[in-house]
């Protein structure tokens, strides 16, 4: 049992921390700010999925990957893609010259469903292509790359352009995938309307749920037999594939994995916001998502979420108080982060825990010394006590 709860929670203290995050994101943020704020913490979660996963692959396995939006935008488009055929009934689009379709359909003239579209009228199929067509994606990637052993640099540089042509690919097939616009009116999720404040609140509280579990998994992966490999793979790869071990095989399941993560966090991040578009599949939303891991710390679960709240939320504020300036600030914040810490947010946490035990290490052996010895009574004197 004991083993067991150190695997999920990473022992005591990774357990404390978890609590923690939970009582953040669960009790404290929604007894403090109103559904507007709340439901933008909601969106930064759903990115936070990303950041975790990349903690896993580029922090733990040394494989950094800057097209994640990739795998974010399937998932949100999945989900965009069974909620628009949900709200284009034929009652709702009796007005369209072909009722029954999306609108953006019917604005560019097509005048049936495409066959591509007719499988995301079921839930479950939906909630299995979102785990399942990223990490398809990321498998044939990874296969492509990592069989043939790119890595490093080049496969970054891969990763960023194949999310440029899948976002320049959405982006001119409007009568498909809604274009520039996006996937936008999403209302209800099976009758159930996801405007109301109620629903907000159901579809935050089941954001944060998947989130933890997504951080006891992660933590799980990396205690066993595959997280030691998947650290040996980062500092000695030439090592370790001399040692008989498959490389290739290991960084496609963390790829794979990672997309996974990613893909739900796309999935939450419609349910919440209610659009996806391609904007949110590009090169500047991965890049993005690697500064959150970033600023978290790219070696921390937990920090990574945490890095995910603090540069949204400076984003935000930044551009609403200083909406002239606000680019400038937040270059400013992440260059202060990486010169000042280079080990992110986790790391000041480190550096602050090791300070602690060391001044109580400290204080305690100062106040051992101040400790008078105790008396020792010669031999004689007892004797002569006795007599």
């Amino acid at each position: 049992m004991k083993k067991v709860y150190k695997h999920l929670f990473g022992g005591t203290e990774g357990a404390i921390g978890i609590a923690l995050l939970a009582l953040l994101l669960a009790l404290v943020l929604p007894a403090s700010l109103d559904i507007f704020r709340l439901n933008l913490v909601g969106k930064y979660v759903s990115y936070a999925f990303v950041a975790v996963g990349l903690v896993m692959l580029w922090g733990n396995a040394g494989v950094l990957s800057l097209g994640q939006g990739i795998f974010f935008g399937l998932g949100g488009y999945c989900m965009a893609m069974f909620l628009k055929l949900e709200a284009s009934d034929p009652i709702s689009t009796k007005i369209q010259s072909t009722p029954g379709i999306p609108d953006f359909m019917d604005w560019n003239q097509i005048t049936h469903l495409p066959a591509f579209w007719m499988p995301f009228k079921s839930l479950p199929f939906t909630v299995f292509a979102v785990f399942f067509f990223p990490a398809l994606l990321a498998y044939v990637l990874g296969t492509a790359m990592f069989k043939r052993r790119v890595g490093g640099v080049y496969f970054a540089v891969i990763t960023q352009a194949v999310a440029l042509i899948v976002s320049l690919g959405i982006d001119g097939n409007q009568g498909y995938t809604g274009g520039r616009n996006g996937i936008t009116d999403l209302r209800t999720l099976l009758g159930w309307d996801i405007r109301t404040k109620s629903a907000q609140y159901i579809l935050y509280y089941v954001a944060v749920a998947l989130l933890i579990g997504c951080i006891v998994l992660g933590r799980t992966v990396l205690s066993t037999r595959m997280g030691r490999v998947l650290l040996a793979m980062r500092d000695r790869e030439d090592r370790l594939r001399f040692s008989g071990y498959n490389v290739a095989n290991f960084k496609i399941f963390v790829f794979a994995l990672a997309a996974m993560m990613s893909a739900v966090g796309g999935a939450l991040f419609v349910l919440q916001v209610g659009f996806i578009s391609p904007s949110l599949v590009g090169i500047v939303p991965s890049i993005e998502m690697v500064i959150f891991a970033a600023v978290g710390g790219k070696l921390s679960l937990l920090g990574a979420v945490y890095g995910t709240l603090l540069v949204n939320t400076a984003k935000s504020l930044f551009s609403e108080s200083f909406p002239q300036l606000w680019l400038f600030l937040m270059g400013g914040l992440f260059i202060a982060v990486v010169m000042l810490f280079p080990t992110g947010l986790a790391g000041i946490y480190g550096s602050a825990r090791k300070f602690i035990v060391r001044l109580s290490t400290k204080w305690r052996g100062r106040s051992e010394t101040m400790i008078p010895s105790a008396t020792v009574v010669p031999t004689e004197l007892v004797n002569m006590e006795g007599e």
